[in-house]
């Protein structure tokens, strides 16, 4: 296989879904990525970002199915569950202000996708898509006070409010795979649409 072009690194990153039942359906929280952002600018997205190095200092429990997922096709010795893990929550507070303790995670928190960026963007991620439900957080859903200026205008939408966006491709196919979960599809393993070559591929995780 022909390896893809080494000049745009690919890094570790994780993503969060928070999800809430509403009596309109399932709502999801997403935000706007700045017109200046040099990746994804002007896109609605979920709270996610890329691995820093304190992440691998903490420990975070994860249900053994998702731990199990996690390392499959992961040449990346950095990128543990935990690591993983913890830069989602990381990111859910910095950029929500919400806070979902680790305690809560099994089996409240799930693995649930995988996406590499594909080569000849300006930023490449290996990105960890992890739902959770926002019955979880110690913080009040509806107060992002505490959030950094990263995302605008947070909000929780329904699924349809959502695919209504201007969303990244890759977001638009989580939204139906978080879709087909939370109405009780069968577990056929996590999607992950591998780019990390010039030759896409498909693969299900577990």
């Amino acid at each position: 296989m022909t390896a893809a072009p080494a000049d745009q690194p690919i890094r570790n990153a994780a993503t969060i879904i928070l999800w809430r039942a509403d009596k309109g359906g399932p709502q999801v929280l997403m935000g706007q990525r700045g017109a200046g952002a040099a990746f994804m600018p002007s896109k609605y997205v979920f709270p996610g970002g890329a691995v820093d190095p304190g992440d691998h200092l903490d420990q975070i429990p994860l249900a053994q199915i998702c731990v199990d997922r996690l390392r499959l096709h992961n040449p990346d010795h950095r990128a543990t569950p935990s690591s993983l893990t913890a830069a989602a929550l990381r990111e859910l507070q910095e950029e929500t202000g919400l806070i979902l303790p680790p305690v809560v995670q099994p089996p409240g928190l799930k693995f649930m996708f995988r996406a590499i960026t594909p080569p000849g963007r300006s930023r490449r991620f290996d990105a960890r898509f992890f739902l959770a439900s926002a019955e979880g957080l110690s913080s009040d859903p509806d107060d992002f006070s505490q959030a950094e200026a990263e995302l605008s205008h947070l909000q929780w939408l329904t699924l349809p409010q959502a695919r209504a966006l201007d969303l990244p491709f890759i977001t638009e196919v989580v939204l139906a795979e978080v879709d087909a979960m939370l109405n009780g599809a069968a577990d056929q393993g996590v999607p992950f649409f591998d780019n990390s070559e010039l030759t896409p591929q498909f693969r299900r995780l577990g």
